[in-house]
């Protein structure tokens, strides 16, 4: 609130700035980011990989490659910085359903935390912010940045994580649209010692102010299990979409990599 001019002219950017339409999104990564933070000088290493047994099989742009009988790894590398500051980068592969494979380009993050739980329990909040660069075949706009929010809360029994991200087009005549809206909520609770299982949702309503109709939307939710048990540590889930515009079926995992 110490730059209200500037907040304003940011509104009202926003609310002259064009209608978006819906634009098509690889899958290199399928998670909803929480109070997770490498330690200061600490590197990890995570390998992501969903697969879409039945899904979207026609092209949202000319060029696309559609998500149906495609595998999409990604390993990514990160680093922490400080207590509260977190450097990342993706490497998304694809394998199509001709069995190419092929680097779909690459994505760097920061990570920065600076509400976090303290002794394992209590509210937290950030934002991680993404630069990406991919082949046209996999984004209909090629450069993107993204920011995605991280607000929620942990307890031994519990966590809820909250993702609203801005995702904003900055290439291929797409600059300057509305930026898209992404929500991603997680549900977990402890079931045992080093597991935890609940739901993980996924919704992309539109551009922000403007909301699709319910059908174009992309709205999933997954079923998902965490593991705990070092050095086993990895997330899987399975997802069903839940409108005609999201894929029908989706299989995802994400592995922690000790290094």
């Amino acid at each position: 609130m110490r730059h209200p001019a500037l907040i304003l002219a940011a509104s009202s950017v926003l609310a002259l700035a064009p209608a978006a339409t819906a634009h098509a999104e690889l899958q290199d990564e399928i998670q909803v980011y929480d109070d997770g933070i490498n330690a200061p000088g600490e590197f990890g290493l995570e390998l992501h990989a969903n697969a879409t047994p039945k899904g979207r099989n026609t092209p949202d742009y000319p060029g696309e490659l559609p998500p149906q009988h495609g595998l999409r790894i990604t390993p990514e590398f990160s680093y922490g910085l400080s207590r509260d500051v977190e450097l990342g980068l993706y490497l998304p592969t694809v394998l199509d359903p001709r069995g190419r494979y092929d680097l779909a380009g690459l994505k760097l993050r920061l990570k920065w935390l600076p509400l976090q739980p303290q002794d394992g329990q209590g509210a937290f909040g950030g934002v991680n912010v993404e630069l990406s660069r991919l082949a046209r075949r996999y984004a209909e706009s090629r450069s993107s940045a993204e920011a995605r929010f991280i607000v929620g809360w942990r307890s031994p029994q519990w966590l809820v994580a909250l993702n609203p991200t801005l995702g904003f087009d900055l290439s291929d005549g797409l600059a300057g649209q509305r930026p898209g809206l992404d929500l991603g909520l997680k549900v977990a609770r402890q079931v045992g010692g080093g597991l935890a299982a609940g739901f993980e949702y996924y919704a992309a309503p539109g551009a922000l102010g403007r909301t699709l109709p319910w059908q174009q939307q992309d709205q999933r939710i997954y079923l998902a299990l965490d593991v705990d048990r070092k050095p086993w540590v990895f997330n899987v889930g399975i997802g069903r979409g839940l409108t005609t515009a999201s894929d029908r079926w989706t299989l995802k995992a994400i592995f922690e990599i000790p290094i």
